[in-house]
């Protein structure tokens, strides 16, 4: 167990101990440009300075115990050095070094076995004591000045701000060179995660006040119930999450796995996940740093009404087509409130929202502040004023300022949320960002950027509004070989009798093993028949010519179990299933990270084709179950498509809850319900097939 004590003072520390050279005389230059006041101690047993600070020998030499130790040294020198510092009583360490769990991989078994064996000793030698790293590029911590970090940077010192944690050096550098106005309070680059992983730091994140975002680049995550619990606190405090999470690729995942030892998961459970915990999941850089930016200055939305401003036409028609296909919406005015806002013009002009106010009243800051301040009555969550900048050098930008200003006054006086947009990056002025910030408005870059920001910041707020949920329910299943996926396949038959003990609807039917049975079994059935073979290895009846549908004869039935007894010495005669509204899927699937986890989605034999499926993880409840139901891409048929019957939603979400039932007390690999016929009255289970591991854990 980590001791959370030393963590702070390794994260936020009063001392600093650098080891090494390279790498360590940033560390030391960049503290101390960043304003860093406290001790500084070198230790290097060759050197006699470093950035003009006298270097110690060794450990030994330093007077006391440091908050926070850079070990720029070798693999084997670290670990000795973690030993000492620990022994000490030091805050903690962040290692440079490389050389542990992050090397050879599976196409060079030596140098695996040796980083394992050195991660092995590393974690032995901190004991308690907190490491970030190894193969760690460093640390920034721009509210207290503390700069571990072998480089240069675009960090500058703030009173609050985001905190980003990424999987990437490189990327991690790169964000701190971002002059967009997001304030960074600390960089985090975690190297391979030995000790202090993602989890550990959002957790250690929430205890400090001055965080007003977290921003997450994930190639991979250790500790999924960890990771759970951390961003569930997060969700709880209501403190946003912004999210990057590499592997939507096979390629992506296969560099991921690669480049860690952890395991990258299924991507869309990623996607269940973040929904779940109320995570904003984004795909690119900029769209990353403009969320975390929005959420940081303006926190999340209350609800989807936005309003767009601009001076022009052609912007307002832009603003009109790309917010298309998100949950944000431009708030409809009442005539009203049109009227209230074209009080404020002196010709008459159209009002709408997205709001086009032209130029009689540019440079006019009272009249435009009187424009935007009616404009913004109308109970909009955020209101955006698109406003791009010359990029000219000898342009005076007062007439933009002016426009800017008058928006700040007609937010401050209304209380409302306000974004200043430029289209184009060169078109937002450091001036513009400064100005901005100052008056509580974010000033954003991009017109895609800036609306997923907003569409990101709606679906968080709705997420803090809504009920916690339950933490995870991480359920892996032992199989006897993992590659091969060695598990016992029970037949059709099997597999709706265990289920049907747990609730499911199955249709009536009967084992049969000569023709001579056949027409005991009508008689009891009735018409019409539906005769299948039975077997472990009949997965795909329809494809295989293994099921025979809509017999109304006794002579139809005989000729399709004599077809039949050709595949299988046993057939399944069931009385048909007439008046399906819709064919749906029950699935429950292993994931390597994720355990046990359940599909809904539309069946048949068109199940791969359709592609219209919803995963959960677990636990999940009714009414989870019914929302993924009514969103899948078939929902308008289930709800009833152009006065067609509607499906009994809730016997589909109770044969569901059947089937989790059954998985949660039997060590299901994989199970499939394909399909579960939905009906206006009740559901049934037609076919199913369960994959048994040995046990889980």
């Amino acid at each position: 167990m980590i001791d959370k004590q030393r963590l702070r003072r390794l994260l936020a520390p009063k001392s600093i101990a650098v080891f090494g050279s390279r790498g360590a005389d940033f560390a030391i230059r960049e503290s101390l440009a960043m304003g860093f006041t406290g001790p500084i101690w070198s230790i290097h047993p060759k050197r006699k300075e470093l950035m003009g600070i006298k270097c110690l020998k060794s450990v030994l030499d330093l007077p006391q115990a440091p908050d926070a130790a850079y070990v720029a040294v070798n693999a084997e020198s670290a670990i000795e050095t973690v030993a000492q510092l620990n022994k000490m009583g030091a805050g903690g360490a962040l290692l440079y070094a490389s050389g542990f769990s992050e090397i050879g991989g599976d196409l060079s078994p030596d140098l695996s076995r040796i980083g394992a064996e050195r991660q092995a000793r590393l974690l032995e030698a901190a004991g308690d004591m907190p490491i970030i790293g190894p193969n760690c590029y460093g640390v920034i911590n721009a509210l207290d000045k503390a700069v571990l970090w072998p480089d240069q940077h675009g960090c500058q010192p703030v009173e609050k701000g985001v905190a980003i944690i990424t999987q990437s050096g490189n990327i991690g550098l790169n964000m701190t060179m971002q002059k967009a106005g997001l304030p960074i309070a600390y960089m985090f680059t975690m190297g391979n995660q030995a000790q202090v992983d993602i989890a550990c730091v959002i957790d250690a994140m929430l205890d400090d006040k001055r965080v007003s975002a977290i921003g997450l680049h994930i190639e991979s995550i250790n500790d999924l119930a960890a990771f759970d619990a951390a961003a569930g606190r997060a969700l709880r405090h209501k403190v946003a999450i912004v999210a990057i999470k590499t592997g939507r690729t096979a390629a992506a995942s296969k560099i991921a796995l690669s480049h860690t030892s952890s395991l990258t998961g299924a991507d869309q459970l990623f996607d269940t996940l973040f929904n779940r915990l109320g995570i904003a999941r984004v795909d690119t850089v900029p769209e990353f740093l403009e969320t975390l930016k929005l959420l940081s200055i303006l926190g999340p939305l209350a609800h989807k009404n936005i309003a767009s401003m601009s001076c022009s036409g052609g912007e307002a028609g832009m603003m009109a087509d790309l917010i298309d296909g998100l949950e944000i919406q431009y708030g409809t005015l009442t005539p009203a409130q049109q009227q209230v806002t074209s009080n404020t013009f002196t010709n008459g002009e159209h009002v709408d929202n997205p709001l086009d106010y032209q130029t009689y009243i540019w440079n006019k800051r009272d009249q435009l502040a009187a424009t935007f301040g009616a404009h913004m009555q109308a109970n909009f969550s955020a209101t955006v004023l698109v406003l791009d900048w010359p990029n000219n050098a000898t342009a005076d930008p007062q007439e933009w300022d002016t426009a800017m200003l008058a928006l700040a006054d007609a937010a401050t006086a209304g209380h409302y949320k306000a974004v200043v947009l430029s289209s184009m990056a060169e078109c937002m002025p450091t001036h513009a960002i400064d100005t901005c910030i100052k008056h509580g408005m974010a000033p954003m870059i991009g017109m895609s950027q800036c609306l997923g920001a907003l569409n990101h910041a709606y679906r968080i707020g709705q997420a803090f509004a809504a009920p916690m949920p339950q933490p995870l329910q991480i359920r892996h299943i032992k199989v006897a070989s993992v590659a091969t996926k060695q598990t016992t396949t029970l037949s059709e038959v099997q597999s709706k009798h265990l289920l049907s003990q747990h609730g499911l609807p199955i249709p009536k039917g009967q084992i049969i093993t000569n023709l001579a049975q056949v027409n005991e079994v009508i008689t009891r059935l009735g018409y019409p028949i539906t005769v299948k073979a039975v077997g472990a290895d009949l997965a795909h009846k329809t494809e295989l010519g293994a099921v025979k549908l809509n017999l109304n004869s006794l002579a139809e039935v005989e000729q399709a179990a004599k077809t039949l007894f050709a595949l299988s010495d046993t057939l399944l005669v069931e009385q048909m299933v007439k008046g399906a509204v819709s064919e749906l899927i029950i699935g429950i699937n292993t994931d390597p990270l994720f355990g046990q986890y359940l599909v809904l989605g539309a069946g048949g034999t068109l199940v791969e084709l359709l592609q219209d499926a919803k995963s959960l993880l677990l636990p999940t409840s009714k009414k989870e179950i019914m929302q993924a139901l009514t969103t899948l891409k078939c929902a308008p048929i289930l709800k009833g498509y152009r006065g067609q019957n509607a499906a009994d939603l809730d016997a589909v979400v109770d044969s569901v809850m059947a089937v989790l039932d059954y998985s949660q007390k039997h060590p299901v690999y994989e199970l499939d319900i394909n399909p579960l016929l939905a009906l206006k009255n009740g559901a049934v289970a037609v076919d199913a097939l369960i994959q048994l591991g040995q046990h889980h854990s």
